[in-house]
């Protein structure tokens, strides 16, 4: 195991962690949901969770941009880059 660790893509690992760890975060946060059991504060937690999701995203975009860069056309690292942008003004807007 640790050895297919060891070859692994660091910015695949960072970007597989960063994701395991926003789900944790989810998941963590629906149970807390529950064990409230209360509409505000439900909805306190899920405005905490609203803030976290797009930070995980704009994080992985980021190692995976900075990840490819070096393997990229400069054309084809602007069209990925303006594509990146896109998704993250659907999601703000």
């Amino acid at each position: 195991m640790r050895d297919w660790i060891e070859s692994m893509d660091k910015a695949v690992l960072s970007m597989g962690l960063l994701r395991v760890f926003g789900g944790s975060v989810e998941l963590i946060a629906a149970f807390t949901i529950l064990y409230l059991n209360d509409i505000k504060k439900a909805l306190a937690v899920n405005s905490i969770l609203a803030t976290v999701g797009p930070i995980i995203l704009i994080s992985t975009m980021a190692i995976g941009i900075i990840g490819v860069a070096s393997k990229l056309d400069p054309i084809r690292l602007v069209l990925v880059v303006c594509g990146v942008f896109l998704i993250l003004l659907a999601v703000f807007k």
